[in-house]
């Protein structure tokens, strides 16, 4: 897979130290991920869930949420949002 918007990654774990060892082996699994389909992925994140054309993908042990558009056509995940589990409760990732 290919993941667009690494740099939030990064810029998230800069201003949360704790979060870059789950970050960082997310990002190492999901770019050698070859998923075609939600099931495929839901057999390596089975704690992910799927709202809409989003996938929510707990990290941290759930205190954070990555939210992401997976394209299993073109092998391509869009990170939308990083945000802490509060914040995502609170809404903030409808914006």
């Amino acid at each position: 897979m290919r993941i667009v918007k690494r740099a939030a990654l990064v810029r998230f774990w800069s201003q949360h130290p704790d979060a870059k060892g789950n970050l960082g082996a997310w990002y190492g699994v999901v770019r050698k991920a070859k998923w075609t389909t939600p099931i495929e992925m839901k057999q390596v994140y089975a704690n992910a869930d799927l709202v809409g054309r989003r996938t929510v993908f707990n990290m941290a042990g759930n205190k954070y949420r990555l939210i992401a558009r997976v394209n299993y056509v073109s092998q391509t995940v869009f990170v939308l949002h990083m945000l802490r589990h509060s914040d995502y409760d609170e809404g903030a990732r409808k914006s």
